[in-house]
């Protein structure tokens, strides 16, 4: 039973269409009306939008821009291809300035202050004051002064509060101008919460899954097809329709920050994820289905980062200003290219390709072969224009990554404006640049000036009539990926099937059993796994000193147990004391060194630039280039960013710490050691000294408890090389995949991409055949 009264209402018709005609039925379901066509599809409108239902051959149509006719756009019968040049045709320059933007952040509620702030009628949001589904101040102003139509959405209270949200700014939007719904969307939200208890039957706030690399290390497509499946039923009831995701850069440089969001260092693996991925999101099938397998089960999928960004110099990350060159000592450029190419614009589903790309804010040093320009990926013609479009036929959205055209402040600060290569220019101007590089649509900016001020210059020096049909060129992409999700006729959710829909058991079970797949299996000394449910296990504590994350807020220091000890005790008798156990089971993470630079070591007159290290123990780079490949930067008096010579010391030392610790109280008991991992990681420092092995991608503390009780028994593979020593670090190519030297552990095992033991053994399967390196 619905929640809100369910009324029948006869359809509202213009004086000049006869009320005979009428085939279809209306039903109020409190802000919004649903106009059921038989046989054809249901529309959703707000009738507070002022906007009419239009009766034509018996059938209903929105009227979305009150004309009193039922223009091309308007007519759900017509292909979605004719329907978006209609439209596009119709829009203002301003209008479609508005389509161009992609919003910053927005938290549903708004918070108080920082960077997801906003306000309700001038105050901030307050509990029992402010009702959560409201929208801000700020929403309001972008969507009507400034057409913004794409929106960010990050946390949200609860699935419900985010469905009336949704609805609420839908309605807000098919009050102004032309109807255009929003298109919101998302970035990856199935992360897991480590110490949440697993209950098949009792559901949960959403679905929870492995990271990328840990799908990876499942080797197994179909998953993430079922992934893709799942996370766009959740999407849509959230009223999301849009996923900013996958990142399918091949991660060939082992202390690339962003790692962890990949699908591990293989092309032929990542194609094949992408492809599953994008699938899963982007198909519609039966009754969803409008057409070319788009329908309202579906959510555009953009793929990123174009051209790869998994070849960031010395491992460093361009979200920062330390990080912008992506190099290519191994002349490997093109194979970064092979998940996009191979997979996701290859799908083998009917929508055929990913429908988004976002390139990366990376300069490909020396990779622009046509005008030699070393700028940023958002910047780079010859990357979007020549490669993308023209080479490759791709004809979906080119957004741009978050802020690539606000000014560049800092070195090391991640809300930095990332403006790599064209620092010099205006704000206007790196707008233009943008635009005439191929791309349509700009991530995180919610002001429409820069667009007209852009489109002022291109009239400049191109005339009007070329830049309005640029910008068309541009809306007419933007358009289709709206048309295609089928929220043009029907934008609503019902909250209670938004209820009934995220984190419903049978996907909150599906996720865990990704879980338990995407554990690897490094070490099985003398088969001391599975550990039976009689014995007793003791888990020390973990200390972790005071640290900062990625936006630099301060991480205070910690001391307690790595995983939720009321659920360890419902598989072992739990212990203190280290000569009362069977075993010990240490919980740590890999290495973090920081991101490659140190505001201390200008102050002392160096350069800022220091090693990223994959290992606990400090790390000396003296295998480190004497001359970096790449360099240069407005905030910078020289080019050679090396840091040969100099030490880095790791925030999580203590780890190695712990584990020689407890394997001296131990006196020769079993020690297990489990490392959520987000790199590839130094395992000759401690592996001789425990027994067992498991490596997790962020799952839940109940995953590994199965695995270790043999309730569950290990799958997954490494999707990466595990590195020997940090000098093989430092001599491997950070474009080419799989060539470190690995690690080889006391039991003669090589760490090596695709290796992974089970209960038997090593693990030699089809998989592994499949996408051997």
């Amino acid at each position: 039973m619905r929640s809100l009264l369910s009324l029948s209402i006869a359809g509202i018709l213009l004086p000049a269409m006869a009320h005979s005609q009428q085939k279809w039925n209306e039903n109020s379901f409190g802000i919004y009306n649903l106009v059921k066509n038989p046989g054809g599809v249901t529309l959703g409108y707000a009738p507070a939008s002022g906007v009419k239902i239009l009766t034509v051959n018996g059938l209903a149509f929105k009227d979305l821009n009150r004309n009193g006719q039922l223009d091309k756009y308007e007519d759900w019968r017509l292909p979605v291809d004719v329907r978006a040049k209609d439209l596009a045709s119709q829009l203002s320059i301003e209008e479609i300035a508005g389509l161009m933007l992609y919003s910053s952040h927005q938290s549903i509620p708004a918070r108080s202050t920082g960077y997801f702030a906003g306000t309700y009628n001038g105050k901030p949001y307050k509990e029992g004051e402010v009702d959560p589904t409201d929208l801000t101040d700020q929403q309001k102003k972008f969507l009507k002064e400034d057409n913004l139509r794409h929106v960010l959405v990050t946390t949200v209270l609860t699935p419900e509060v985010a469905a009336k949200w949704s609805n609420k700014l839908q309605a807000y939007c098919e009050g102004l101008g032309k109807g255009i719904p929003a298109n919101n969307s998302s970035d990856p939200r199935h992360g897991t919460q480590a110490r949440a208890e697993y209950n098949a039957a009792a559901g949960g706030r959403i679905s929870m899954w492995p990271s990328s690399l840990g799908m990876a290390a499942t080797f197994d497509p179909a998953l993430v097809e079922q992934f893709g499946r799942i996370a766009a039923a959740e999407y849509r009831a959230l009223g999301l329709t849009t996923a900013l995701s996958p990142q399918v850069d091949i991660a060939t440089e082992p202390r690339w920050g962003r790692f962890e969001g990949t699908f591990g260092e293989s092309p032929k693996l990542s194609a094949a994820m992408a492809e599953a991925y994008c699938n899963g999101f982007q198909t519609s099938t039966g009754i969803k289905e409008i057409a070319n397998g788009w329908g309202y089960g579906s959510v555009n999928a953009m793929v990123k980062h174009w051209p790869g960004g998994g070849a960031g110099e010395a491992g460093r990350d361009a979200h920062y200003a330390n990080g912008k060159f992506a190099v290519y000592p191994g002349d490997n450029f093109v194979e970064h290219l092979i998940p996009f190419t191979e997979g996701a614009f290859k799908l083998k589903g009917k929508t055929r390709k990913a429908s988004a790309v976002m390139p990366y804010y990376t300069i490909s040093w020396n990779q622009d072969k046509k005008n030699g320009e070393n700028v940023a990926n958002n910047y780079n013609r010859y990357m979007i224009t020549d490669l993308l479009r023209n080479k490759y036929n791709y004809d979906g959205v080119v957004c741009t990554d978050w802020l690539v055209t606000g000014d560049h402040k800092a070195m090391d600060v991640f809300v930095d404006g990332k403006s790599w290569g064209v620092e010099n220019l205006s704000l206007a101007e790196r707008h233009y640049k943008v635009l005439m590089a191929g791309a349509d649509q700009y991530g995180g900016n919610n002001d429409m000036k820069p667009i007209l001020e852009a489109y002022q210059i291109g009239i400049e020096e191109h005339g009007e009539a070329k830049m309005r049909e640029r910008m068309e060129q541009s809306a007419v992409r933007l358009l289709r990926n709206i048309f295609n999700t089928g929220v043009f006729e029907n934008p609503y959710i019902d909250p209670e099937i938004t209820r009934a829909t995220v984190g419903k058991p049978e996907f909150i079970k599906a996720g865990f059993e990704a879980q338990l797949k995407s554990v690897v299996m490094l070490k099985n000394k003398g088969h001391v796994l599975p550990m039976a449910a009689t014995r007793t296990v003791y888990v020390p504590k973990r200390y972790v000193a005071a640290s900062r994350n990625f936006l630099g807020a301060e991480i205070p220091a910690s001391n307690d147990y790595p995983f939720n000890m009321e659920l360890v005790k419902r598989y072992f008798k739990v212990t203190d004391n280290p000569a009362e156990a069977d075993f010990a089971l240490v919980g740590i993470e890999n290495p973090k060194s920081g991101i490659g630079y140190d505001k201390e070591d200008v102050a002392k007159g160096g350069n800022g630039y220091i090693p990223i290290s994959l290992q606990y123990e400090d790390y000396t780079a003296t295998d480190a280039r004497e001359t970096s490949i790449a360099g240069g930067d407005p905030m910078e008096s020289f080019t050679n960013r090396s840091y040969k010579g100099k030490t880095v010391k790791t925030r999580n030392a203590t780890d190695i710490q712990l584990i020689r610790e407890t394997k001296e109280k131990m006196k020769g008991k079993p020690v297990i050691v489990t490392i959520n991992l987000s790199n590839p990681m130094v395992f000759s420092e401690f592996e001789t000294g425990v027994d067992a092995i498991l490596v997790s991608f962020n799952v839940q503390d109940q995953a590994l408890l199965e695995i270790i009780s043999g309730k569950a028994e290990p799958s997954a593979l490494l999707p990466m090389q595990m590195p020997a020593d940090m000098g093989s670090v430092e001599k491997q190519a950070e474009d080419v995949p799989f060539d470190l030297k690995c690690h080889k552990d006391s039991e003669g095992n090589l760490y090596d991409f695709g290796f992974g033991l089970n209960w038997k053994g090593v693990i030699n399967d089809k998989r592994v055949k499949t996408f051997q390196k």
